[in-house]
This record gives C-alpha cells, sequence and structure tokens, in this order.
C-alpha cells in the first residue's frame, strides 16, 4: 500500500515538472517583451526631452516605468528631467526608485550620488553625506562623487559651527535679559526700601519734632520752680522790706553807689559833648570853596 502511494506522488511530480517549466519560460519571455517596450519609451522620451518637449517625455517615462520594474533607466532619466527642472522633491522619489530597481552597481552608484545632489540643493548635508557614502560602496574609483561627498562634510561642518554660535548667542540674549531683568528687580527693590526709609525718616521726624514741642512746653528741671521752692528762696533770704532805707543804698566796699555812677556818666557824656563842638568848628572853619573854571 505504501509503495503505490509513493509511486502515484513520483508520477504526479514528473508530470507537474514539464508544467512548472513552461509556465516559467512564458513568464520570462513575457517579462523580456515588457522589458524591451519599456526600454523603447525611454528611448522616445529621451528624444522628446532633447528637443524640449517635457511633457511628452514625462508621459513617456511614466509609461515605461508602468511596463517594466526592471528598466532602472527610465526612472533615473526622469529623475533628472524633473531635477533640471529645480522639481527636487519629484526628482528624489525617482532616483529612489531608480536605485531600488537597479540590477548593477553602477546603476546604484549613480542613483545615490544624485540624490546626494538633492541633498545639497535643500541644505540637508548630513544626509548627502550618508547618499555620496553609499555610491561610493557601490563605485569607490569614482573622483566626482569623492569630491561631492568632502564638500558636502565641509558644509556640514560650517551648518553644526553657525549653529552652535546661534546657540551660543540665544543663550546669551537670554542671559542678558535675565540680567537686565534681575538688575530692574533690584533697582525696584531699592526704590520700595528708598522708600521705606524715608516713611520712617519722615515719622523720627515728626517724632523728634514731637518731642521738641513737648520740651518747649515742659521746661527742664533744672530750670523749674515750685511754689514750693519760691517759698523756700524767700525764706532763705533775708527780710528785705524790714531793712532801713539808708542800707539799701549803702555801697558795698570797693565798689561805687549808684548815685555815683550815675554822676560820672553825665560827666563823660558833657566832655564827649564839648569834644564834638569844637571838631564841628574846625570842619567849618577848614573847608575849601572849589573854584570853577570857566575857559
Amino acid at each position: 500500500m505504501h509503495k503505490t502511494m509513493r509511486l502515484v506522488f513520483v508520477l504526479i511530480f514528473l508530470i507537474a515538472i514539464p508544467g512548472a517549466a513552461q509556465d516559467t519560460e512564458e513568464f520570462n519571455k513575457k517579462a523580456q517583451k515588457a522589458l524591451r517596450a519599456s526600454t523603447n519609451l525611454t528611448h522616445e522620451a529621451n528624444e522628446e526631452l532633447t528637443a524640449n518637449d517635457f511633457t511628452s517625455a514625462e508621459t513617456d517615462y511614466r509609461r515605461a516605468i508602468s511596463k517594466s520594474k526592471k528598466n532602472a533607466a527610465a526612472p533615473f532619466n526622469l529623475g533628472n528631467a524633473y531635477y533640471n527642472r529645480e522639481s527636487y522633491g519629484e526628482a528624489f522619489g525617482r532616483y529612489k526608485q531608480a536605485g531600488e530597481v537597479a540590477s548593477t552597481k553602477g546603476g546604484k552608484h549613480k542613483s545615490f550620488h544624485n540624490m546626494g545632489n538633492v541633498f545639497m540643493k535643500n541644505k540637508e548635508y548630513q544626509k548627502a553625506v550618508e547618499a555620496y557614502k553609499e555610491a561610493l560602496r557601490n563605485n569607490p574609483d569614482d573622483d566626482e562623487t569623492r569630491y561631492n561627498l568632502a564638500l558636502a562634510k565641509k558644509m556640514l561642518e560650517k551648518e553644526q559651527e553657525e549653529q552652535k554660535n546661534d546657540q551660543n548667542e540665544d543663550n546669551k540674549d537670554q542671559q542678558d535679559q535675565q540680567d537686565q531683568k534681575d538688575k530692574n528687580q533690584d533697582q525696584n527693590n531699592e526704590g520700595d526700601n528708598n522708600k521705606d526709609n524715608e516713611g520712617e525718616q519722615d515719622q523720627d521726624e515728626n517724632k523728634d519734632e514731637g518731642d521738641e514741642g513737648d520740651n518747649g512746653e515742659n521746661k527742664p528741671e533744672e530750670n523749674q520752680k515750685g511754689d514750693g521752692d519760691e517759698k523756700k528762696e524767700q525764706e532763705k533770704k533775708p527780710n528785705e522790706g524790714d531793712q532801713p532805707e539808708e542800707q539799701k543804698q549803702q555801697p558795698r566796699p570797693n565798689q561805687l553807689s549808684k548815685q555815683q555812677i550815675q554822676n560820672l556818666l553825665e560827666a563823660m557824656q558833657n566832655e564827649e559833648k564839648k569834644v564834638q563842638e569844637k571838631m564841628e568848628a574846625r570842619k567849618v572853619r577848614g573847608k575849601k570853596i572849589k573854584n570853577e573854571k570857566d575857559w
């Protein structure tokens, strides 16, 4: 039973091989036919593009791409057409498509090289560096790619340096703003403190004025004498009202009496008056009269 089953499977396999081989051959023939048609359309599009008929060329390139996915030339050339018209986004998409379907290292090298050019146009220098490196992996001997890679690296370093400087400027501006803010805050605080000090000073001055007023109204203790003190002073003094009149006028030793002082003052005044009269008389006699000359 088992031998019979194995025999049946062998017979089925032998019968299926010719059919599978035939299908593969048929598929390959169709693929080659489609590739030839795609290639022919690519040639037509190239001629149209040379004749500056971009619209027709774009249409034929698209038809060529739809005919065969193995035709890397059609998307690559269409990418060049877009690149020359500065449609860099569409150009990049076609270069990427060409690199994916390219079967040779030469085709991949050209696709990545041109992708690097698109990145350079867009100033995406880091991506350009990576694209040129991938191009050189497929063709290390291409001098143009090496030059573009060196240029991309230089532009990347310059960009990073500018970004660093811009960041430093931003940090400096932020620090300056913070310093100015702190300075303004300090000035505001200082102004508030000055106001507080002025207020306290005014209060102190008002208080001092109040104290002075109180001192003016309330005499110092040493200058104050109550009724009791005055009475004590009167008790200490001799009773002047009981003394004789002549005793009041009695001068003390080595001192002039009031009458003597009055007589002396009158004598000095009379003497001074006489001196002034003599001086006036001399001024009248000695005064010269100025003669006016009539020329």
